[in-house]
C-alpha cells in the first residue's frame, strides 16, 4: 500500500485477523471498522485488491453485526475498484439468503447501489466507445442474478421490512428501463442519484439491448400488479407501497 505501505498492509491484516478470530464482539466490530477506514482511504484504491481474499473470508462470521458491516465494506471497495469487485459477488448473493433479516436488508441496499453503478458504467462505456469491456459484462451477469433473487424475495413470504426493500428495488429497476422522457429520468435521478439514460444504449449491444431491457421492466410491472391482485394476503404497508408506486 502507498505511503507506509507495508505498515498499512500489516496493520490491516492484523485487524482482519482479529475480526475473524477474536472472541469478543466489541473487539471484532472495532477491528472491522478500523480496517474499513484504512481500506477505504488508501489511494489509489487498486492497492487494496490483494487484501480482497482476506475480506471475503470474513463472510462466514457468526456475528450479525460483522456481516452487516462487511457488506457495507464490500460495497465501498467494489465501487472504488469495480474491475476487481467480482470476488465479492458470491457474498452478495449468499447474504440475500442470510438467516438475519438485517443482513439481507443491508445487502439489498448495498447491492441496489452497486447495480445502478454497474449499469451506469456499462452504459457510459458503450455510449463512449461502442463496446463494453469483458470484465464489466461478467459483472453485469452477477447483477442479473442479484436482481432475480431480489425478485423472489419480493414475491415470496418473508419479513415485511425486507419485502419492502425488495419491492423498492423492483420499482427502481422499472424506472431505469422505462422510456427516457424527462419525468421518468428525473424520477430515477431523485431515487438513486444515478445518471443512467436508456437512450445511451440505443443501437443494440447484445447485453444492453433496450428492447429486451424494457421487456424485462414490463415483466417486473406485471409482478407488482400480481401483488396488488393478491393484496388480501399481503400486509397493509406492502400493499400501500405497491399502490403508491403506481
Amino acid at each position: 500500500m502507498a505511503g507506509g505501505g507495508v505498515t498499512s498492509r500489516e496493520q490491516t491484516l492484523s485487524l482482519l485477523s482479529a475480526v475473524k478470530n477474536h472472541g469478543d464482539l466489541a473487539v471484532k466490530l472495532s477491528s472491522l471498522k478500523q480496517a474499513k477506514d484504512i481500506l477505504c482511504s488508501v489511494e489509489p484504491a487498486s492497492l487494496v485488491v490483494e487484501l480482497f481474499p482476506y475480506i471475503v473470508e470474513l463472510q462466514a462470521s457468526n456475528e450479525v453485526l460483522v456481516r452487516r458491516i462487511l457488506i457495507e465494506l464490500m460495497e465501498e471497495l467494489g465501487l472504488k475498484v469495480m474491475d476487481q469487485s467480482y470476488v465479492f459477488m458470491p457474498v452478495f448473493l449468499a447474504y440475500l439468503k442470510d438467516d438475519a433479516s438485517s443482513v439481507v436488508r443491508q445487502t439489498i441496499v448495498s447491492g441496489a447501489n452497486f447495480f445502478c453503478s454497474v449499469l451506469e458504467e456499462m452504459a457510459l462505456q458503450y455510449h463512449q466507445s461502442g463496446k463494453v469491456e469483458r470484465w464489466l459484462e461478467e459483472l453485469w451477469s452477477w447483477m442479473v442474478k442479484f436482481k432475480d433473487v431480489i425478485r423472489g424475495i419480493a414475491l415470496e413470504s418473508g419479513p415485511v421490512a425486507t419485502k419492502l426493500l425488495a419491492i423498492k428495488f423492483l420499482e427502481t429497476y422499472v424506472l431505469l428501463f422505462t422510456s427516457d422522457d424527462s419525468d421518468v429520468e428525473t424520477s430515477v435521478k431523485e431515487v438513486k442519484g444515478q445518471n443512467f439514460n436508456i437512450s445511451w444504449v440505443a443501437g443494440g449491444h447484445p447485453i444492453l439491448d433496450p428492447d429486451l431491457l424494457t421487456e424485462e421492466a414490463n415483466r417486473s410491472i406485471g409482478y407488482l400488479l400480481d401483488m396488488l391482485r393478491s393484496a388480501k394476503t399481503l400486509s397493509g404497508c406492502v400493499t400501500i407501497t405497491v399502490i403508491n408506486w403506481f
